[in-house]
């Protein structure tokens, strides 16, 4: 008897881990002071990673039947060799989901995404996207070590070396 393979189909969704939600769009009684919204942040992610990051907008198409986003648009600062970079994005619903990948280790970033929904709407919000090593390499054996044996990075983790 042989056996016959069957590529798995996959079904994607935005990972809720990298998700946050607009803010400033909850109705509030009259006389109630509000403290301004805290700034909008992702979590870290590592210069080797390239994963999903969602950023949803429903709260401010509430009471819209039917608007969702309609194009999706982002840039992201400082944009030199080797920072974060834009791999692709996509939309589900009332989420716009950003593949981002690369990075400087020690730099925060900050990724401004533009929406137009179905009917119209402009919204555009900056969130903060910062870098960390959080994976470590073994340092190359031209690494610049202390007497203890562990070695001397720069300012952005990277092994300072003898070359």
């Amino acid at each position: 008897m042989s056996a016959t393979t069957t590529p798995a189909s996959r079904i994607w969704q935005a990972a809720s881990a990298r998700l946050i939600e607009i803010e400033g769009f909850i109705p509030t009684p009259r006389g109630i002071a509000l403290l301004p919204p805290r700034p909008l942040a992702w979590p870290e992610k590592d210069p080797g990673d390239t994963l999903d990051y969602a950023f949803d907008v429903a709260p401010a198409l509430a009471g819209s039947p039917g608007d969702a986003i309609a194009t999706v648009s982002a840039t992201v600062s400082p944009d030199n060799p080797g920072d974060v970079t834009i791999a692709s994005t996509a939309i589900d619903g009332t989420r716009a989901v950003l593949w981002l990948a690369g990075g400087q280790p020690g730099t925060t970033y900050t990724v401004t995404v533009s929406i137009t929904t179905l009917a119209g709407r402009n919204l555009a919000r900056s969130i903060a996207l910062p870098v960390v090593s959080l994976a470590s390499v073994p340092a190359p054996a031209s690494a610049i070590t202390t007497p203890g044996g562990a070695p001397i990075t720069s300012p952005f983790g990277q092994p300072i070396t003898a070359n």
